[in-house]
């Protein structure tokens, strides 16, 4: 699963990165190195562009957007179904209600510095938190999927990460892992017109999986008011996961 991780990057950086205009009248959000569910992210998703008086133009542009972490379907009588809707299984996106319209297309990237994940110790009772990164330092964008709730100046808009079957060395941490897409999937997954899910829902690359660092961080990360880079400092003094050769 996805349930914390780090979004350090500033919204002139992202619009850069994924060629998107921010959306308008919205504060930037501060680096967050300990982003739990339910708090404000980033993501980048395809705006359909409409005249002045609000039809449709046929065409659109890729929208950096401040959204809800937690996706609360349209349909939904409230917005406190969004606390369990913050991930998405790939295996079931096409099949459950939830997901299924706006997986065809409701796309979105949730751009990343890296995730959090927690590992059974061999050592001692608990679990040892994870920081998993690129190891050149760059940025990763998690599929997504977003929503809108609400009509008018309430709406509300939330998002939701999609996950897979973890890979590599990831299993030895967890056995599921958020599904990372290479830049040059990055259209394919944006464009409305797409509606072949299982092919744009293909695996995280083998070559991008190795190149993720996985380090042992403080277990400061479990606590959500904890936040600042010192989250994502290497702990030296750690046992491999139970069951698990030494990943570090």
């Amino acid at each position: 699963m996805c349930g914390r991780y780090a979004a350090s990057r500033r919204p002139e950086d992202l619009v850069l990165e994924f060629e998107a205009v921010r959306a308008e009248g919205q504060p930037a959000l501060p680096a967050d190195y300990n982003v739990a569910p339910t708090k404000d992210v980033y993501v980048v998703r395809h705006k359909k562009e409409r005249d002045a008086e609000g039809r449709p133009t046929g065409g659109g542009h890729r929208e950096l957007r401040a959204v809800r972490w937690g996706l609360v379907p349209s349909w939904a009588k409230d917005v406190s179904i969004g606390n369990r809707m913050l991930n998405a299984r790939v295996e079931s996106l096409t099949e459950k209600p939830a997901f299924r319209s706006a997986a065809r297309s409701r796309r979105c990237l949730v751009p990343a510095d890296g995730w959090y994940e927690w590992a059974k110790r061999l050592d001692r009772p608990g679990k040892q938190p994870y920081y998993i990164t690129p190891a050149d330092g760059s940025g990763i964008a998690f599929a997504g999927l977003w929503e809108v709730w609400g009509r008018g100046d309430d709406r509300l808009y939330t998002c939701t990460v999609i996950t897979e079957p973890a890979v590599g060395a990831l299993t030895g941490i967890h056995d599921r892992m958020p599904l990372v897409l290479p830049r040059e999937r990055w259209a394919d997954w944006l464009d409305p017109e797409r509606d072949d899910v299982e092919n744009l829902t293909a695996p995280t690359p083998p070559e991008l999986v190795e190149g993720l660092e996985l380090r042992p961080v403080s277990t400061a990360v479990n606590h959500v008011a904890n936040n600042g880079p010192q989250l994502e400092a290497r702990v030296e003094t750690v046992t491999a996961p139970a069951d698990q050769p030494a990943l570090f």
